[in-house]
């Protein structure tokens, strides 16, 4: 480790650093039905950004599919129903029922499960129990979902009735096909 002139230098100098985020820390986004902590963003990986995320109890984020990202879950606390898989037929009010042509159904998740999803697979997850859930979420590639994350809570943060029309046309731009309807009702199903 010398340099030109006995002038000592590092050989990791310029090199790049790592990202440390400690627990409770992260910008969050609240609405009444998440709240979503961004842990990595784009900024920090070319692979994928990562969040943690809140599932308040009568959350249902409606079957949809993506054709570019990639998804993994890991349910830390609480418990979710999910589904990632492509059904026999796409009912369009409601996923619980569905079912694979190999036998799939929709599972309570609980802390430990990881769910991943494919480009192209339907998926879901619901908070039926009257406790709130908490998961890890990682989706690639980035920076898509924190972009949609952030311009979803500016139309949420409008006032007066929701703009599903807006939410819609966000969910179009950012690759979500929705298939079944997006729900927080204050009465969960236990």
């Amino acid at each position: 480790m010398t340099a030109h002139l006995g002038a000592p230098v590092s050989l990791l100098e310029g090199a790049p650093e790592g990202l440390l985020v400690p627990p409770g820390q992260g910008r969050t986004l609240r609405t009444p039905a998440q709240q979503v902590t961004f842990k990595v963003t784009g900024e920090h990986s070319r692979v994928a950004s990562s969040f943690e995320v809140v599932v308040s109890p009568g959350f249902d984020v409606g079957a949809h599919v993506h054709t570019r990202s990639e998804e993994l879950f890991y349910v830390l606390e609480g418990e979710l129903d999910v589904l990632a898989f492509e059904p026999r037929v796409r009912t369009r009010d409601d996923w619980r029922n569905w079912e694979s042509s190999s036998g799939k159904r929709v599972v309570r998740a609980t802390p430990g499960t990881v769910i991943v999803v494919p480009p192209g697979c339907p998926h879901a997850f619901a908070n039926r129990t009257d406790a709130p859930a908490k998961m890890f979420f990682q989706a690639s590639p980035p920076p898509d979902h924190e972009r949609y994350f952030d311009e979803l809570l500016e139309i949420l943060d409008q006032g007066g009735p929701v703009d599903h029309a807006a939410i819609a046309a966000l969910r179009a731009r950012y690759d979500i096909e929705q298939l079944t309807p997006l729900r927080h009702d204050a009465h969960a199903e236990a």
